[in-house]
């Protein structure tokens, strides 16, 4: 209200004095800058004036070195211009003072600077209220003679004379003042124009607004009263006619209106009741949704139990001497349970997220690793149609992130499930790029290419609706329940990502999405690498796809090899380190042509690799048996071909074997060991007995604590995870008994993963040792920490922290640890002490104890209900009895097991993951009992 008011006598003041105050200001600052300048000036040549005429005067008095002449002239002068002279200087050529006008506190400020020469022209000093001028006093001879810029012309000293410029300022202040007045006195005449404009015309204008204000409000009979001129008096009489106008559209207005709210009042009402039946069936209908929602996500755990246990047995019973229409039947009924136990998957991970209890695990895992499960297990499929599958994996990616790893090898399986299942022939590209990096944190970008019927616009937009697919027809012809994108989409979402994709029909698909994860320094690799060895070496790699060839010559160049391609079998000869020859599943197998293939290879190195398809397992037992060759499978893994190609290598680092110790003099040391895994404590008995005079066994918390009550103990090396008491409270309870306050207890523990160390540091372990225990490793920390030995007596061992913690199945480089093998003895001896007899009963033992661990796992899979706890005490056990038995693949099954309930992952969820372990455990009785009959 307040600026329509004052807004147009706002303007008229702003248009009348902005214009006056503009020039006036522009008028000032000119006047005033010229004036400021022009003074300064006067001053500048009225000093001039002054001091040059006593530099030619003073010229005899300095020649003659007549100081009272010289006096004369300058205090003559100063006294004629006393008023802004200060005082009068002379200086002879060496820069010292010759004679002044008047005392001064100090005359450096009139002095030229002493390490500098007197210059042959006048200067001018300007500082604040004070102005210094210099004139050189030049000989006579110079002034005739005209030679002004000869450098070695004699100058008999200079004059300095200081001008009090306070006056002058005085009168630039006066000056701008005079200014400012005339700009004010012109503002002031500018506005009384303006005010007697405002009140000829913003006046009128401003009754008319209120009128018009009031006829808005509902006021029809208001008019404008009053005269007025000209062009004001024609709107005076506009509006008022307005006015009349409005006032009888008013009437009939109303008149209407009050018909249309009788009209309107009656809708209302039906409308209303409408709601309330709308309401009533809404609340029916989210009650009838959630209902579904309970019932879809309990009969999919219902049905998936026995589904499991189907599953399993049949695995089990192919496993027996069986016909071959028993076999294919049985092969049958698997492939369907499989089918169907992924379709109620799809339903019970869709009713989790609808119903938001889906919740992500956060835990470490090897990336590529991750995504090599998937794209092995998704190519049998692809290669079953001729498609050739490729991974390219971004080198910036760390080897170890923390997220959750099984749901994102359920994203990647369910693209790539849709990409090999609408394409005919071509490649199925897969690529992991790193978008961004902040802190601990890193997003990725996955894409899924693929050479497929590709997706029209129309049907892009129905891909992420459930119980959808892209049309009818295909649902027919290729099955599934429409859920997979839904969940894929609903999955990348939790992650903090999106997904989209961009299709063309009949040219393909490339969907992509985006996660963030977390890093982490632990290694996860299975096994350490050291590739140095390969440094330099001449591989020749033939593979017909040029992106499996380009992604493989990456992998293989990163590691120092030299390779060089080729798309099919060069027909020239050379000589090369390696032959990695790589089959296109796209094509008819023709044996004839592999063994000619192989033939060449052999001429030109004698370490040939060969990659069959998934599909051509029965093709790879052949060559391997009929020519020095070894078969890899496709997609090559990167881990995989690395081990393949140094298996050909001699190994740069011998098996550490420590010396026999008969001669050798056990340390006087009285060791406790507490593990309640048999086969753990006699492996670590058998050990220390070897090197230390006494040693106690426990078998558990309790009995250590007693123990440590009756004796003293040099080292006790602790286990963590033991009924009744665990390690870290055993440990507290020693450290409080006055007899072993001050014993060292070293922590062994097979849980290695990454912060355990700090962890059990902090709660009063004194050391850490890892399982399987390495008998140099046992033999540093009891010679470190011996308390009977000095520095003096013995070089004591440092044991340097581990730069960072290795998980389970960690192996050192030095040893190369077989996980295809059932039984790795190699492994079995390196960890009883190359003691074959020793290395015998720990297996016997193992193989004892899989019964009880099978019965266990039975009990859990028949009741729903069974303690996750007790599940993992069992597997953890028998993990900790793998590592000492040479059993890779039962151990690794027993890691992934573990860390699933470590997890948080309850049995049903784990159930899959159990029957394997079941298989596992009994081809190890099997393996087992044939080697040791032997």
């Amino acid at each position: 209200m307040i600026r329509s008011r004052y807004g147009l006598r706002a303007r008229v003041i702003t248009l009348t004095l902005a214009p006056t105050l503009i020039i006036g200001l522009l008028l000032s600052a000119l006047f005033s800058f010229n004036r400021y300048h022009d003074l300064e000036t006067q001053v500048i040549n009225a000093g001039a004036s002054i001091i040059e005429p006593l530099a030619i005067a003073s010229e005899d008095a300095l020649r003659n070195d007549s100081r009272e002449s010289a006096r004369r002239i300058i205090s003559y002068a100063h006294r004629k211009n006393s008023k802004f002279v200060r005082s009068i200087a002379i200086f002879d050529a060496k820069n010292e003072l010759f004679v002044t006008s008047n005392f001064h506190p100090n005359f450096e400020e009139m002095m030229y600077p002493r390490d500098k020469p007197i210059p042959a022209l006048s200067s001018s000093q300007l500082d604040e209220n004070t102005l210094i001028l210099r004139t050189p006093i030049l000989a006579e001879s110079r002034l005739v003679e005209g030679n002004w810029n000869e450098p070695n012309a004699p100058i008999l000293g200079y004059i300095a004379i200081e001008l009090d410029l306070t006056s002058l300022r005085l009168q630039q202040y006066q000056e701008i003042f005079s200014a400012c007045l005339v700009l004010i006195m012109g503002l002031i005449l500018s506005g009384v124009f303006a005010f007697r404009l405002m009140h000829d015309v913003t006046k009128p204008i401003s009754h008319m607004k209120d009128v018009v204000d009031r006829i808005r409000r509902g006021h029809l009979d208001v008019r404008i009263e009053g005269t007025m001129h000209g062009e004001l008096d024609d709107l005076k009489k506009g509006i008022n006619a307005m006015a009349m106008s409005l006032s009888e559209y008013h009437v009939e207005m109303q008149h209407s209106i009050d018909q249309a709210t009788s009209d309107l009042r009656e809708t209302l009402e039906q409308l209303e009741i409408q709601n309330v039946e709308l309401d009533i069936a809404k609340k029916r209908a989210q009650e009838a949704a959630r209902v579904k929602s309970e019932f879809l996500a309990n009969m999919s755990h219902e049905l998936r139990t026995p589904l499991n246990g189907v599953i399993g047995f049949t695995r089990q019973m192919l496993k027996t001497q069986l016909t071959n229409s028993q076999q294919d039947y049985l092969q049958t009924i698997e492939k369907s349970a499989n089918n169907l136990l992924n379709i109620i998957n799809d339903i019970l991970d869709f009713s989790k997220l609808e119903a938001g209890k889906l919740a992500l695990e956060n835990i470490p895992f090897e990336f590529q690793d991750t995504l090599e499960e998937v794209i092995n297990l998704q190519a049998t499929s692809a290669h079953e149609k001729g498609l050739e599958i490729t991974l390219k994996v971004d080198s910036k990616i760390p080897s170890g992130l923390v997220g959750d790893p099984l749901r994102i090898q359920q994203i990647l399986t369910n693209l790539m499930g849709n990409s090999i299942k609408f394409t005919e022939h071509g490649n199925i590209d897969i690529s992991v790029e790193m978008r961004s990096q902040r802190e601990d944190s890193i997003e990725l970008q996955f894409m899924v290419r693929d050479t497929g019927i590709g997706i029209s616009e129309r049907q892009q937009a129905q891909l992420f609706q459930a119980f959808s697919q892209a049309d009818a027809s295909i649902s027919r012809r290729y099955g599934g329940t429409g859920l997979g994108l839904v969940i894929t989409q609903k999955l990348v979402s939790q992650m903090g990502g999106e997904i989209s994709l961009t299709s063309r029909l009949h040219q393909g698909s490339t969907f992509w999405f985006t996660i963030r994860v977390h890093t982490t320094d632990m290694p996860m690799s299975d096994s350490l690498l050291e590739t140095s060895g390969l440094a330099d070496k001449q591989l020749l790699l033939i593979e017909p796809n040029m992106q499996a060839a380009s992604i493989v010559q990456q992998t293989l160049t990163s590691t120092g090899l030299k390779v060089t391609y080729r798309s099919s079998m060069p027909t020239e000869s050379g000589h090369y380190d390696y032959v990695l020859l790589n089959l296109s599943p796209s094509k008819e197998v023709d044996i004839v042509e592999i063994e000619t293939w192989i033939h060449s290879a052999l001429q030109m190195s004698s370490n040939i690799i060969i990659g069959t398809p998934s599909t051509e397992l029965a093709l790879a037992d052949q060559l391997m048996q009929r020519f020095p060759v070894q078969c890899i499978t496709k997609p090559i893994a990167r881990k995989k071909l690395l081990q393949t190609l140094l298996s050909h290598q001699p190994q740069s680092v011998e098996v550490v074997e420590l010396p026999p110790m008969p001669n050798q003099d056990k340390l006087p040391l009285t060791v406790m060991a507490v593990d309640d895994n048999p086969a753990n404590l006699k492996l670590i008995t058998a050990l220390l007995q070897e090197r230390v005079e006494s040693v106690i066994s426990c078998k558990n918390g309790l009995d250590a604590v007693k123990e440590a009550q009756v004796r003293h103990f040099d080292i006790i090396l602790m286990d963590i995870q033991m009924p009744h008491m665990d390690g870290v409270t055993a440990c507290k309870e020693i450290k409080k008994i006055e007899l072993n306050s001050q014993t060292p207890v070293v922590a062994v523990t097979a849980h290695a993963m990454s912060g355990e160390r700090d962890r059990l540091l902090k709660a009063g372990m004194d050391d850490y040792l890892t399982k399987p225990i390495e008998e140099h490793i046992l033999q540093q920390v009891l010679v470190h920490w011996n308390p009977h030995a000095s520095t003096d007596e013995v070089q004591k061992l440092e044991l340097p922290a581990p730069q960072s913690s290795q998980e389970t199945d960690s192996v050192p480089v030095m040893y190369e640890v077989n996980s295809d093998l059932i039984i790795d003895w190699q492994n079995a001896l390196r960890q009883a002490a190359n003691k074959p007899d020793l290395a015998h009963e720990m297996l016997q033992m193992l193989v004892d104890y899989i019964p009880q661990v099978n019965q266990v796992i039975e009990q859990a899979l028949e009741d729903d209900q069974f303690p996750a706890e007790d599940l993992l005490h069992h597997v953890h056990k028998l993990h900790g009895s793998c590592s000492y038995s040479g059993v890779p693949r039962l151990k690794k099954v027993c890691a992934t097991l573990e860390q699933a309930l470590r997890s948080g992952a309850t049995v049903a969820d784990v159930e899959p993951e159990l029957f394997e372990m079941q298989d596992e455990m009994e081809k190890v009785i099997e393996a087992a009992r044939a080697h040791l009959t032997a």
